[in-house]
């Protein structure tokens, strides 16, 4: 129950307590190799993706260029166990994850993928992100069909072969069987928290990593420009 112990406790001490890591992959790195060609027509396309706390990809992915939605959730265990004091327990399969509505005719999967390994998480920490320790923050993508899982497993490939990272990528690539949303107060939670300390040292440092390695993905929330 970091999250919760975060929230009540952290801002009344006036600490800051280490939650949500930030990205210690922020890297520049190559375009997918395979990827599914923008769509000619606008429309609307689902990514699921896991990364740690859901707070800091939600937020990341909000800034993302053609991405339209995004909301918290979780992932890879069963509709019964799908409430955060389960999935916070490690032993439900869940992962705390995020669902991305985004226009293909936009942003392709495969750019969504490289924000992910960019800046939105560290795939080479295995059932964890920085402090957060659990298979609940593992790596992982949720593919919804062939296309995905194709994309995903050559640009794993591409970049492993790369060695853009010190250490192996430990993402998973498992098909989806469900989305689950979390509870209300986890949606949006870092534009209403901006200030909360759990925010501003694990969180805030991805949205700054994305506009600076990759400018032209990223998308003013206030104004909708680069």
């Amino acid at each position: 129950m970091k999250h919760l112990f975060a929230v009540l406790i952290a801002p009344a001490l006036g600490i800051a307590l280490a939650g949500c890591s930030s990205s210690t992959a922020a890297t520049s790195l190559p375009d997918p190799a395979v990827d599914i060609p923008l769509a000619r027509t606008a429309g609307v396309q689902t990514a699921v993706l896991a990364g740690g706390c859901f707070w800091g990809v939600e937020g990341v992915f909000e800034h993302v260029k053609g991405v339209t939605r995004v909301a918290s959730g979780y992932a890879g265990g069963q509709a019964d166990t799908a409430t955060y004091g389960q999935v916070s327990s490690g032993r439900t399969g869940h992962a705390e994850s995020v669902r991305i509505l985004y226009d293909p005719a936009r942003i392709s999967y495969g750019q969504l993928l490289k924000v992910f390994f960019s800046v939105a998480h560290d795939p080479t920490e295995l059932n964890r992100q920085g402090p957060d320790t659990g298979t609940q923050y593992r790596s992982a993508i949720f593919y919804a069909d062939a296309d995905q899982k194709r994309v995903a497993d050559d640009y794993i490939a591409q970049l492993q072969r790369a060695r853009v990272f010190p250490r192996p990528i430990v993402t998973q690539v498992v098909p989806l069987k469900g989305f689950y949303d979390a509870e209300a107060y986890h949606q949006n939670y870092l534009d209403r928290h901006p200030n909360q300390p759990y925010i501003v040292i694990n969180d805030l440092p991805k949205i700054a990593a994305l506009q600076r390695l990759l400018p032209s993905l990223y998308v003013d929330k206030q104004t909708g420009k680069n």
